[in-house]
């Protein structure tokens, strides 16, 4: 399903600055017009000021349907429109099939070699790779020397390397649901979040979102 007129957009902007790419924005769709939507000058949900945009800049977009659905697409700026003393940013509409949808309790979840550093309860750290990572949890690969078991909690920083060559990290904290021995010796851990802020979650699900769109394009 596609946003509608008079719908909230919630994005990121693309920028080669790290902070910039981190920040939030949300802007109203005033009208739509042939492939493309109108939609009002975003306004950070952080500081409340307006933001200029420039044709050609990448966005990160979703929106809340009525039954608490997010949907997730990508789009960018093709132009601006003049609506009386309103100023419009005219943004490609998205394509039904390549959009993304996640329910409340249920998350996208995508192959991934990230970087993730683990803090064990006893205060030992290591650092590994993800198998995957999704919005409600992830997996990673470590030694089988490491001290965990199922229902142990501990501290993770992921590292998150975005399209546009910016890289972000997501603090969280997680408890092992399961734990594969590997033929190597080595360990699949199985990790759900237990204590994740949703900014933290959100760069998570735009990671795996941008590369669902990735392997769709190949």
């Amino acid at each position: 399903m596609l946003p509608k007129v008079n719908q909230m957009l919630h994005y990121q902007i693309a920028s080669s600055d790290e902070s910039e790419a981190a920040l939030e924005y949300k802007s109203r769709i005033a009208d739509e017009e042939g492939e493309a939507f109108l939609i009002e000058y975003p306004l950070s949900e952080k500081t409340g000021r307006l933001k200029r945009m420039f044709l050609g800049d990448e966005l990160s977009v979703f929106f809340v349907s009525s039954d608490g659905v997010k949907h997730y697409f990508d789009s960018h700026v093709l132009g601006f429109k003049e609506d009386g003393l309103l100023r419009l940013v005219k943004i490609m509409k998205p394509d039904p099939e390549r959009m993304t949808k996640v329910q409340r309790r249920s998350f996208l979840r995508m192959p991934a070699a990230l970087d993730l550093a683990v803090k064990l309860s006893n205060h030992e750290r290591f650092v590994c790779q993800t198998d995957d990572v999704g919005g409600g949890g992830i997996s990673f690969i470590c030694e089988g020397k490491w001290n965990l078991r199922v229902e142990s909690q501990v501290d993770c920083w992921l590292l998150i390397p975005y399209k546009n060559g910016t890289i972000d990290h997501a603090p969280f904290q997680g408890e092992v649901v399961r734990i594969n021995e590997l033929e190597t010796g080595r360990k699949q851990v199985m990790m759900k979040f237990v204590m994740i802020n949703d900014s933290e979650r959100g760069k998570i699900i735009r990671y795996c979102f941008e590369k669902q769109l990735e392997y769709r394009n190949r």
